[in-house]
């Protein structure tokens, strides 16, 4: 009898490394107290959580495969 989850790619191991390394380091998150008067953040700046977290999942891979 074959195991299905015997094998698994090294993209997900990445994907699994870069959920636990993100939610440790809150990467990719925005901050949940805002100060009052000031707009939350803007695209630009989810533009910059998005190559963050693009950077470390390139990292993870890395990781991964050594």
């Amino acid at each position: 009898m074959e195991h299905n989850n015997a094998y698994r790619s090294s993209q997900d191991i990445a994907l699994d490394l870069l959920k636990f390394v993100a939610a440790h380091a809150n990467v990719g998150r925005t901050a949940s107290a805002s100060t009052p008067g000031f707009a939350p953040g803007s695209a630009a700046k989810n533009e910059d959580q998005v190559d963050s977290l693009l950077a470390l999942y390139a990292r993870c891979r890395e990781a991964v495969e050594k």
